[in-house]
């Protein structure tokens, strides 16, 4: 199976290949010898809302530049509802952008702010004013619309600028950090301000993030990449349950897989901190692959004072972090490495507390030398 055809499958949820949304074909972007994305191929559905997610200098707003228009592509095509917009101007692509600075003009008021884009394209006034009432109804900002954005809160700016996008009727919506300016209250609400927008829109909508959990919880589907390659494509839940490598299994999660490095011993057991693990092999894996890397999610380890043959380990509590509901113990093994533990038993555990930590075989991952997953024969 091509690399392409790998990763259209998780986005399109069964549905048939359209060419409605967004296609990226051997994308490519360098800057003199220095090369920033490394031929892309990836299929975006129309309707789709796909969040880009990855570290800092991955790509990922580059990505999205270049489909906006606004970054030149070094190689590869891009096409919006079957059309080839490579090399088109950003306003020819049929798309509008939310930026992360809400890039409002300081002196015109909300409502000029929703309209200057419609009245430079010679938009008829009628018209300007039914698509300006439409989408401040949409974003509840008809009380907002003769203030000047310095009048406004955050939220409320950023609601004016996803409107001047909404006003243009684009294609597709694309999305750059447009939460980082707020507070952690207002980025949950704006999270659920733009759920609900394309749920009402149903517009493809492309957003990128460096924040795992909004990648999580707006996605259809995620799109993960480190140094300009994708290293994994599919639903939240495909992802977070089945990540294909130690990078994704690392990055996506919070607080993130605890990624433990072992032994293999034969094909039934590995050694993890002078203990041994039961850890089924498949029969097709290299004799000569010795290091593994075991990946279990903290809300997956239980938290007692016994020992179970083959799924636990002996750790010393470092410290407590209770945050009310849950509880998180940043504890230590017997050989040094950091395990990162879900508590929500009401009996207490404090710092230097000696605690045995046990897991189901069904919710552990493993991951190769190279960091690629194996698949256990449970």
């Amino acid at each position: 199976m091509s690399r392409a055809a790998a990763i259209e499958t998780p986005l399109e949820h069964g549905r048939r290949e359209d060419t409605g949304g967004v296609q990226l074909s051997g994308i490519r972007k360098s800057f003199g010898s220095l090369d920033i994305i490394h031929g892309i191929d990836l299929s975006i559905p129309e309707g789709a809302f796909t969040v880009f997610v990855g570290p800092s200098g991955c790509g990922k707003s580059t990505l999205l530049r270049m489909i906006a228009g606004l970054e030149e592509v070094t190689d590869g095509l891009i096409a919006i509802k079957g059309r080839d917009v490579t090399d088109l101007d950003p306003s020819d692509r049929g798309i509008a952008m939310v930026f992360q600075s809400y890039a409002l003009y300081p002196h015109m008021s909300v409502r000029d702010n929703l309209a200057f884009g419609l009245k430079m394209a010679n938009t008829p006034k009628e018209e300007i004013e039914r698509r300006v009432a439409a989408a401040s109804a949409i974003l509840k900002t008809d009380h907002l619309l003769d203030r000047r954005p310095g009048q406004l809160s955050g939220g409320q700016r950023q609601r004016v600028a996803i409107g001047r996008a909404i006003v243009r009727k684009p294609d597709v919506f694309l999305f750059d950090e447009p939460l980082s300016n707020l507070d952690a209250e207002l980025r949950v609400s704006m999270r659920i301000e733009i759920a609900r927008l394309h749920r009402e829109l149903g517009n493809t909508m492309i957003y990128v993030t460096h924040d795992q959990t909004e990648a999580m919880t707006l996605a259809d589907g995620i799109v993960v990449l480190r140094d300009g390659r994708i290293e994994q494509v599919g639903s939240p839940r495909e992802i977070y349950e089945n990540p294909a490598n130690s990078f994704v299994a690392g990055f996506i999660g919070s607080p993130r897989m605890n990624l433990l490095k072992a032994k293999r011993v034969g094909r039934q057991s590995l050694t993890l901190a002078g203990a041994m693990i039961e850890a089924p092999f498949p029969t097709d894996i290299d004799d000569a692959e010795e290091e593994i890397t075991l990946g279990i999610r903290p809300e997956h380890l239980t938290v007692g004072h016994e020992t179970l043959a083959g799924r636990s380990l002996a750790a010393t509590v470092d410290f407590s972090e209770y945050l009310g509901g849950t509880q998180y113990l940043y504890c230590q093994l017997a050989d040094g490495q950091a395990v990162t533990v879900e508590y929500r038993s009401s009996v207490p555990v404090r710092s230097a507390d000696p605690i045995v930590l046990s897991w189901s075989p069904q919710m552990t991952h493993m991951f190769n030398g190279d960091g690629m997953r194996i698949k256990p024969t449970h």
